[in-house]
């Protein structure tokens, strides 16, 4: 259990464990993050995958049916789709009750709740089964302080959602404490709290008091530690710039890495939305962080280089950094470029 100031505890999650992955009927996989996220952050704890006629996309792991997986030893279904709304859509209702007949609590990101679904209730509980959601932000979140906050912080930002903000927090965190230094991962998303047992989720808590709950999500702390934070959304996305406006006041962040996905060219789910360039995304993270640490500055770009073959991803790499003027690296092919990454965030 980590406590922070004013009586808030952001409990560590006691979920049922392991899990087998449902991945609906997605066919992107920038709505399939859950699922892909805990299968490279969490493996030890995935059973396997199941998806429903139509599904494209997969995690890489064994396809199984709910029946397979509870004779393999799963003992939850988590959906793993984090899709525009968080919706739960009726043709998925009919493998969720079938999981729920075979055995399986249930453990949703979604911002539709599962109780809510009166079949699903009404299953579980002649099942003796749990709906477990972990969009569900603590009571009584305070409006923010804007006190400056012992201790220094990282957060990742975007040119878009579902790209790789996540995934960049968890490989700096690990690479500091690789190093030595005293940090940590602070979860701010469904499937960030699902890999670390605690966070806040930050796109379910009200709007007036989003950077207050950024402000209980990383406490004041000793002065050489680092908190690493998930970021959220982008400054440029039309629908969820909001999170990721109060994420940066609340987080006040010493230091930003841009995230950024090579070939993205439209944002996620939006028609008619360009993406911004990574010069825009830091002159603007920089104008608007500075209301609450007029101190903050990019130490670089963490680039998702998933579509490219290890001699384009290098090549794109080192075009990026000179054009910029920034360290540039992938967090998931790590190497000296990430190393460099590493050094200026610690500058």
């Amino acid at each position: 259990m980590t406590m922070q100031p004013g009586g808030f505890d952001l409990d560590m999650l006691v979920l049922p464990r392991p899990y087998l992955l449902f991945l609906g009927d997605a066919t992107e996989r920038g709505f399939a993050k859950t699922a892909l996220g805990l299968a490279d952050w969490a493996p030890d704890l995935c059973i396997g995958e199941y998806g429903l006629p139509g599904c494209t996309v997969t995690a890489g792991l064994p396809q199984l049916t709910p029946a397979e997986a509870r004779a393999m030893g799963a003992r939850a279904l988590v959906i793993g789709v984090a899709n525009v709304g968080g919706v739960i859509p009726d043709q998925w209702m009919d493998a969720l009750v079938e999981a729920l007949e075979q055995g399986f609590d249930l453990v949703s990101g979604m911002h539709a709740k599962l109780a809510s679904f009166p079949r699903l209730a009404h299953v579980a509980a002649q099942q003796g089964r749990k709906l477990i959601d972990i969009r569900m932000p603590p009571r009584g979140i305070p409006i923010a302080t804007g006190r400056k906050r012992s201790g220094k912080r990282l957060l990742t930002v975007g040119t878009d959602c579902a790209l790789g903000k996540k995934y960049t927090a968890l490989a700096i965190a690990d690479g500091l404490r690789a190093r030595g230094v005293d940090a940590d991962f602070r979860a701010s998303g469904q499937t960030g709290i699902m890999i670390a047992g605690s966070g806040m989720p930050m796109d379910s808590v009200v709007s007036d008091f989003l950077a207050g709950a950024a402000e209980i999500l990383s406490p004041d702390a000793p002065k050489e530690h680092w908190d690493v934070i998930e970021g959220q959304g982008s400054l440029f996305h039309p629908a969820y710039a909001t999170v990721s406006l109060g994420l940066l006041h609340g987080s006040q962040p010493d230091v930003f890495v841009v995230c950024h996905e090579v070939g993205r060219t439209e944002i996620l789910g939006v028609s008619g939305y360009s993406l911004p360039s990574i010069a825009q995304v830091i002159e603007q993270t920089i104008a608007m962080g500075r209301l609450t640490n007029p101190a903050i500055r990019c130490a670089g770009i963490s680039l998702n280089t998933a579509s490219l073959d290890a001699v384009g991803a290098a090549a794109e790499i080192d075009r990026l950094s000179a054009e910029l003027g920034y360290p540039v690296a992938d967090p998931i092919r790590r190497g000296p470029a990430f190393d460099r990454l590493l050094d200026a965030c610690l500058a």
